[in-house]
């Protein structure tokens, strides 16, 4: 009985989760709502779905409004603004009416806009799942490096990308060790992985899954029930990370996020290469 009341509350509390990050997609200016993605180049041009006009000298973006009020910051201007954004966050912000275009640097800048209206967040009905179950809650060990190291994965549509790992996770299953390369992102654990379900019953480049913070023995909880997809999933558009050869699990994780409902287990090979050049 101790069992079945406790995966009960375990049910109980996945599908608290899973209304939260539900909420958390449809947002008007989330994933969702990706509607244009662009490559600034050096000569002055409106981009296709963003308003105004782009253009990058050396390491600043500038824009010209167009006469159209723009704000960053909380900060309105109609006139041409230069930014060195650098040093910046990815997906910095800037507010175009109800639009957002959010701004990354990678040597060229990236933009991002985001709109309330795009079809993949007003047609949206929720992510399809496999129904929770606590046997996919697993148990492993954070080995930890002695200072992170940086990992290089490829990219959906973009070049590599660099990212900080803060060791090696091992952990077993159906008899046997398996390994998985984490990285840091925000100040949390993620791993990026892909399994025998991938582009089958979901996305082929990877599911992204968070880990809490390891116990002081750097024991960690795997909840693949908890397995996301990435922006990519949702849209041809967003940059992602590939899961690398070491995160490529031999066996089906049957649980966690599936393919979106707009989307199909056709066609979802990996795309790399910068899509500007």
């Amino acid at each position: 009985m101790q069992n079945s009341d406790s995966d009960a509350r375990y049910v109980r509390e996945w599908r608290e989760w899973r209304a939260g990050w539900e909420q958390f997609l449809a947002q008007p200016h989330g994933w969702l709502a990706v509607a244009s993605l662009n490559w600034v180049e050096d000569v002055p041009q409106q981009y296709p779905g963003h308003p105004g006009v782009w253009w990058q000298e050396g390491d600043k973006l500038y824009v010209d409004p167009q006469g159209q009020t723009m704000s960053s910051n909380g900060e309105s201007f109609t006139d041409v603004r230069a930014f060195d954004l650098t040093a910046a966050a990815d997906d910095t912000r800037i507010v175009a009416g109800d639009l957002e275009i959010g701004i990354t640097y990678r040597d060229q800048y990236l933009l991002v806009t985001y709109d309330p209206l795009a079809a993949a967040r007003t047609e949206f009905r929720g992510v399809p799942t496999y129904a929770p179950d606590p046997r996919w809650v697993l148990k492993g060990r954070l080995e930890a490096h002695a200072t992170q190291k940086s990992v290089s994965f490829d990219t959906v549509g973009a070049e590599k990308r660099t990212y900080s790992s803060p060791g090696t996770i091992r952990f077993g299953y159906a008899g046997g060790e398996h390994t998985l390369t984490p990285t840091i992102e925000r100040d949390a654990i993620v791993i990026v992985f892909t399994d025998a379900t991938s582009g089958v019953t979901t996305y082929g480049a990877c599911r992204s899954l968070s880990v809490p913070t390891p116990d002081e023995d750097g024991t960690v909880v795997l909840d693949f029930n908890r397995a996301l997809n990435l922006p990519c999933a949702f849209s041809d558009m967003p940059v992602c990370p590939v899961a690398p050869l070491e995160n490529r699990l031999p066996f089906a994780v049957e649980a966690g996020e599936k393919l979106p409902y707009r989307k199909t287990a056709a066609g979802h090979g990996v795309r790399r290469g910068r899509s500007h050049e």
